[in-house]
């Protein structure tokens, strides 16, 4: 006789800490964007990843841990740094000097699609079903709608800049299935800290031969940007994604995704006057819709109603 799977629920210390979570992320596009006014984009990528190692290895520090020595697992984790850090956050970043910050946030919402379809030609166990398969569509629907058909035609620097994000949301999807194959047996504060130590490995020689010295004399507005980005928005982030993950499974991260775009688009509105042209906001709406699908919770709730 099978045995049954207790489902993962989102407990009401769960929802306060994804609350959080989405909060820290929605915020994060509007510290990087006032830290793009100041700092180039690779001091800003550099920034970010350095700072964000650093404050891991206090943490390990703390808690007596140490990272593993095998050259092996260093190799997943460079490549890990490459697809979950260089290259979105260059990409990202560089798309957000050219287009809004809410905007960037509803195209960051693809990593989840994107990462269905990644997981489902790579693992057996993670097939794409009907209900996942008209989710995703209705979400990269939401992504051509907000874009724009017309705009996709001329390819001007914001459509460029938009593909550039979306860009960077394929690089994650790839980094979770690394991880998987990867990492899956590492904890996941030595996976975080392995992964953003490599990247600081490689961000901060590119930084210095390709722009030199960092500046040391920046506004105290961008030097609080950096801050933020950099221990709020990716190492605290890091951590709490990973509690949250123990706590409510995968699936429910997905509400995440959907929380972290309006936040963003608020912030954008308020600190940097944004407006948002009525196309993204329609696309974002279809872009939640397939989530949501994806997600299935509504359909599940349904049917209990139902029986």
């Amino acid at each position: 006789m099978a045995r049954h799977t207790p489902q993962k629920t989102l407990s009401s210390r769960a929802w306060v800490e994804l609350a959080a979570l989405s909060c820290l992320w929605g915020a994060s596009f509007l510290a990087i964007r006032i830290a793009l006014d100041e700092v180039s984009l690779v001091w800003m990528v550099t920034h970010r990843v350095v700072w964000a190692a650093v404050v891991l290895w206090l943490v390990l520090a703390w808690r007596g841990e140490r990272l593993p020595r095998d050259p092996g697992i260093w190799a997943a984790f460079a490549v890990m740094g490459l697809l979950n850090n260089v290259i979105p956050f260059s990409l990202m970043g560089w798309g957000q000097l050219h287009i809004e910050t809410g905007l960037t946030a509803i195209l960051n919402a693809t990593t989840a699609p994107f990462g269905l379809l990644v997981a489902a030609a790579i693992f057996a166990d993670e097939r794409l079903t009907v209900r996942k398969a008209l989710g995703t569509g209705l979400a990269f629907f939401g992504v051509a709608t907000t874009i724009g058909l017309d705009n996709l035609r001329s390819l001007d620097l914001r459509s460029l800049a938009q593909l550039a994000v979306l860009a960077g949301t394929f690089s994650y999807a790839l980094a979770g299935a690394w991880s998987r194959v990867t990492l899956a047996g590492l904890k996941p504060e030595i996976a975080a800290t392995g992964m953003l130590t490599a990247s600081a490995a490689m961000m901060l020689p590119a930084a210095l031969v390709l722009e030199g010295p960092p500046d040391l004399s920046l506004e105290p507005r961008t030097i609080a940007a950096i801050a933020y980005f950099a221990v709020a928005s990716t190492a605290l982030a890091y951590l709490l994604y990973y509690r949250v993950l123990a706590m409510a499974g995968s699936a429910n991260l997905l509400l995440c995704t959907l929380l972290v775009a309006p936040i963003s688009i608020l912030l954008g509105a308020v600190v940097l006057g944004e407006r948002l042209p009525p196309q993204a906001l329609a696309g974002f709406s279809l872009l939640a819709a397939g989530l949501a699908i994806i997600d299935g919770r509504l359909f599940r709730r349904r049917r209990r109603l139902r029986d």
